[in-house]
């Protein structure tokens, strides 16, 4: 990845909700076939996630790999999913295990 120019919040215009409501950071991105015929003209985070989501990943993993702050992702997450480059299969409202969150919390330490 290239060294950032621009403070994460100026990415995504100063916005910090994303306007796909629920999208949690567990829930799960997955390039779609359409994100992939995009990926030669896309640029700058959009073709991050493009890239990182070939197999899917968490709104929080994608956060800790493009270095910006969890609500940056998110809204980021959103605007491609808005666009047809991802889809996001959003967990159901089941209780978290504390197994899922150690594992999710090993991996973040991980990058």
């Amino acid at each position: 990845m290239t060294r950032r120019l621009a403070r994460p919040y100026a990415v995504v215009g100063g916005r910090t909700t994303p306007a796909l409501p629920g999208l949690r950071v567990e829930s799960q991105v997955v390039r779609t076939p359409a994100g992939l015929r995009s990926l030669p003209t896309a640029v700058f985070e959009r073709r991050e996630i493009l890239l990182l989501c070939a197999d899917p990943v968490s709104v929080a993993e994608l956060a800790a790999r493009l270095r910006v702050p969890l609500g940056v992702a998110r809204v980021l997450v959103a605007d491609a999913a808005a666009e047809g480059g991802v889809r996001i299969d959003i967990p159901d409202d089941a209780p978290l295990s504390v197994e899922l969150l150690q594992r999710v919390l090993d991996g973040l330490r991980g990058l």
